[in-house]
C-alpha cells in the first residue's frame, strides 16, 4: 500500500495538468529504507510527448547523486497519461527498474489542464509483473 500526503498528491496532479498535453514525470524521494514519500521532485519530460515520457539523463544522474547524498530512495516514480487510463503501458513496464518504488500514474484524459476528475493509481512493477496497490491519502 502507498501511504502519501494529500499535498504530494496535489503536487503530482498539478504537474500533470501543467504539462498536459505532454506527459509529466517526476520522483518523490524519501528516507532510505523508509517507504515514506517526502520530497517532491518534478522532472522534465525530455521526450516532450503526449504518449511517452523520458527523464533527461543528466537530470536523472544529478537526482540520483542528490538522493545518495541525502540518504534517500526514489519512493514514488510518477508520470501522467494524457489520453488513456492510469495503467502502465508496455513501455512503462520496460522502464520500471526500481523494484521497491511505487509507480504512480495520474490520468488527465478527462479534464486536461482544467480542474475536475482525474485517475490516481499506484502499482508495484517487478520483473515485468504489474500489481496494483491501494493508495491511502492523509493530511
Amino acid at each position: 500500500m502507498l501511504e502519501i500526503r494529500r499535498e504530494l498528491v496535489d503536487a503530482i496532479v498539478a504537474h500533470a495538468r501543467a504539462d498536459h498535453p505532454d506527459e509529466a514525470c517526476g520522483v518523490i524521494a524519501g528516507p532510505a529504507g523508509s517507504d515514506r514519500p517526502d520530497r517532491f521532485i518534478p522532472m522534465i519530460n525530455a521526450a516532450r510527448s503526449p504518449t511517452f515520457y523520458e527523464f533527461e539523463s543528466s537530470d536523472l544522474l544529478k537526482l540520483y547523486r542528490e538522493m545518495d547524498a541525502n540518504d534517500e530512495d526514489p519512493v514514488v516514480i510518477y508520470h501522467s497519461h494524457t489520453a488513456t487510463e492510469a495503467y502502465p503501458s508496455r513501455t512503462d513496464v520496460s522502464y520500471a527498474s526500481e523494484p521497491f518504488a511505487h509507480y504512480v500514474l495520474v490520468s488527465t484524459r478527462e479534464t486536461g489542464t482544467e480542474d475536475g476528475p482525474y485517475e490516481f493509481r499506484s502499482y508495484r512493477i517487478v520483473d515485468g509483473e504489474i500489481t496494483e496497490e491501494e493508495v491511502k491519502i492523509f493530511n
